[in-house]
C-alpha cells in the first residue's frame, strides 16, 4: 500500500469508513477522518481507537485497506489493494 493511496482514502469526500489491514494480521478501523493523523516527514500514521488507545502504523506494513459498508453499499465490501 502506498502512502499516497492511503491519503486518497483518508481525504475522500464524502468520507467512507475503512479498515487498515497490517502484515501481522491486525485490522485497524478508521471510522472518521478526525481519528487518523499522518505524521509529517515520516511514513507513520496514528489512528485513535474508541477505548483511548492509539495505533502507530508504518504505512509500509499495510497490506490492504477494506472499505466498510455504509447505507449506499448495502453490505457490499470493497477493497482498495496496493503494493507495500
Amino acid at each position: 500500500m502506498t502512502s499516497e493511496k492511503l491519503r486518497e482514502l483518508y481525504s475522500a469526500r464524502p468520507f467512507q469508513r475503512f479498515i487498515i489491514h497490517l502484515a501481522d494480521g491486525r485490522g485497524i478501523p478508521v471510522p472518521h477522518p478526525e481519528w487518523m493523523m499522518f505524521v509529517p516527514g515520516t511514513r507513520l500514521v496514528h489512528v485513535a481507537q474508541r477505548d483511548s488507545r492509539v495505533n502507530i502504523i508504518d504505512v509500509m506494513l499495510v497490506t490492504d485497506v477494506e472499505l466498510t459498508p455504509d447505507s449506499k453499499t448495502k453490505g457490499q465490501k470493497q477493497r482498495a489493494a496496493g503494493s507495500a
